[in-house]
């Protein structure tokens, strides 16, 4: 289990629990929980990469106290 911070760079964070195997979607979903926001409408985005809904946090080497930029479509 890990804890990943997402910054709206508006003075928000939020730290969200999930797995390192997670998919980037699923990871969304849970974040959209959290937030209010619905998942479709989250771009998360990692040192100006897109992360891409198919792909797991752990190939994109999200790890514990991980930061991720959050944006809203």
């Amino acid at each position: 289990m890990i804890e990943v911070i997402v910054n709206d760079r508006l003075g928000k964070k939020v730290r969200v629990k999930c797995l390192s195997d997670d998919l980037v979607g699923d990871f969304k979903k849970v974040l959209a929980l959290q937030i209010g926001i619905p998942a479709a409408k989250i771009v998360l985005q990692i040192g100006g990469s897109v992360l891409k809904d198919h792909i797991s946090l752990e190939d994109y080497e999200v790890h514990d106290n991980t930061y991720l930029e959050l944006y809203y479509l």
